[in-house]
């Protein structure tokens, strides 16, 4: 899998803050770069996929290990 060109870490964050981050992050980096997220709200599973799909960003990576949740995005 791709190497993040930047982590974000959402910890201890509840939504919406997770997403806005995200968003605010995601604006700051090229097309084709990956982002990598970790993440304590549960929320964060469904906010991501559905931030992707709507905003044409791909959620590559999803994965749950001890209460923390662990994403990749690629900006479109």
């Amino acid at each position: 899998m791709t190497d993040p060109a930047r982590e974000l870490d959402t910890r201890g964050l509840n939504c919406p803050l997770p997403l806005l981050r995200v968003k605010k992050t995601l604006g700051d980096m090229q097309a084709g770069e990956v982002l990598g997220i970790v993440a304590t709200d549960p929320g964060t599973v469904r906010d991501f996929q559905a931030f992707a799909e709507q905003t044409g960003n791909a959620l590559l990576e999803s994965s749950e290990a001890d209460g923390e949740f662990h994403f990749k995005m690629r900006k479109a």
